[in-house]
């Protein structure tokens, strides 16, 4: 085989790789930064996947126990996955319903490659403005509440244990839109980007 050849089938086979994410499973390094101690994830997890959000937080005006008897309520977030600083989607964010919690609707991460995909619950917030930016949603602990395989069994996201959300950028309701009843069932969509950073059980692969 010549030397040409060699170098051709070696860019077939790169061509044909799929994308890998920033992950400590690929050697990739993950720093996460400092987070508010109400954040901090328990002992035996670690981060294995860091990726960057962008798309929107969705808002519908809704009867509420206020002075103008409305208010915006999150209705769930739909955004693009990617590793960081990098144009390729490895998963997508949106809402979605839990089928280990009987369908309760929860925030839902799926792969892009092998389908798999995770449900979390937002165990603890902080707006704390030491970390939090002026204008931008709060940072989330997420505990994963539902896994599974996807539909050709593999399994990238299906070890997740938790999720935090960090770093976040915009996303927050609208100061206008939802004062009076004449503006119910009003809809706003908020662009955001953020960071994910997905943990498992240490050992775990």
């Amino acid at each position: 085989m010549t030397r040409h050849s060699s170098f051709a089938n070696a860019l077939f086979v790169l061509a044909l790789a799929p994308p890998v994410a920033a992950s400590a499973q690929h050697g990739g390094r993950i720093d996460v930064p400092e987070v508010p101690a109400i954040l901090t994830v328990e002992e035996g997890h670690a981060p294995y996947l860091q990726t960057r959000a962008y798309g929107t937080q969705n808002y519908i005006c809704l009867p509420n126990a206020t002075a103008t008897g409305v208010a915006w309520k999150l209705f769930g977030p739909q955004a693009t996955v990617n590793p960081p600083s990098a144009p390729i989607q490895v998963a997508t964010h949106f809402l979605s319903p839990n089928p280990d919690e009987q369908g309760t609707p929860r925030a839902t991460w799926q792969h892009s490659s092998d389908g798999s995909t995770v449900w979390g619950r937002a165990i603890q917030s902080s707006d704390d403005p030491n970390y939090i930016a002026a204008g931008a949603i709060p940072w989330l602990l997420v505990e994963v509440v539902g896994s599974e395989d996807g539909s050709i069994g593999g399994a990238q996201l299906a070890r997740t244990t938790f999720i935090h959300r960090l770093n976040t950028e915009g996303g927050v309701a609208p100061a206008t839109g939802c004062s009076n009843v004449a503006q119910l069932g009003a809809t706003a969509l908020v662009p955001y980007t953020t960071d994910y950073f997905f943990y498992r059980a240490r050992g775990q692969k």
